[in-house]
């Protein structure tokens, strides 16, 4: 219910509302990427396709299977299928953008982001207990690396990097509670990971070269919307990663 209500909320301002849309906007212009640095993201983002998404549909299954969970392997095939073509039906079919100025494309939710989250919740929900903290560490560092470099490269802007994580959130919600979960552990654990492989992404961008668009005078506005990607993304993974399929 809260993804499904984040998702109908940021569909509400950053498409529907011109003054979320200038935020979005001024929110993606406010990093940049020399040409250097934009070429070494966009090359990590072409590293996802259709090919490496069944590749690791496939490992997710096999794990799952390998542990004797019949149910949980339906519930990673689910996640992973049922989030990316609700994202590509809402992105081409469904949803419109209105004209205030800032395109009438709409690319609201991500597919990029889409395809790592839904991977990364799967692998989560078949991966045993005790990996599970790896898993929250290396799959918060990619999500964060995603959903970063699609805004810094211009090809999304951070209202559809929040939208794609409701998609996933809403599937993998789902899958979970009908294969039937249980909370484990305190939680304190995958979460400092989740956030550590959140802020690991940050600094590998800064690393890279990503600056604020108007140098330090716009290092607030930058460093808040890598802050607000990189947040998101670790709770999403934090929660998710301390739930443990019953069968």
């Amino acid at each position: 219910m809260l993804c499904g209500l984040a998702l109908f909320a940021t569909i509400r301002l950053a498409l529907d509302s011109s003054r979320g849309q200038r935020w979005d906007q001024r929110a993606m212009e406010s990093v940049y990427a020399g040409p250097e640095t934009r070429e070494t993201l966009l090359s990590y983002l072409g590293y996802i396709s259709i090919g490496t998404t069944t590749f690791a549909l496939i490992a997710c299954i096999v794990v799952a299977l390998a542990q004797g969970k019949i149910g949980v392997a339906i519930a990673a095939v689910s996640i992973i299928a049922g989030a990316n073509v609700t994202t590509q039906l809402l992105k081409h079919t469904i949803l419109d953008r209105p004209d205030y100025g800032y395109s009438t494309l709409n690319s609201l939710p991500s597919g990029h982001t889409t395809v790592v989250i839904s991977v990364v919740l799967a692998a989560l929900l078949v991966a045993p207990a005790p990996i599970r903290p790896f898993f929250a560490l290396a799959g918060s560092f990619a999500v964060t690396l995603t959903g970063a470099s699609t805004v810094v490269g211009g090809w999304h802007r951070p209202g559809d990097i929040v939208a794609a994580v409701a998609v996933c959130l809403l599937w993998a919600a789902a899958a979970a509670a009908l294969v039937g979960v249980h909370i484990i552990g305190s939680g304190h654990t995958v979460t400092i990971l989740s956030f550590i492989g959140a802020g690991a992404a940050g600094i590998f961008l800064i690393a890279v070269g990503v600056r604020p668009t108007g140098g330090w005078d716009g290092f607030f506005d930058a460093a808040l919307v890598l802050g607000l990607v990189g947040v998101v993304m670790a709770i999403a993974i934090a929660v998710f990663a301390r739930l443990e399929p019953n069968d």
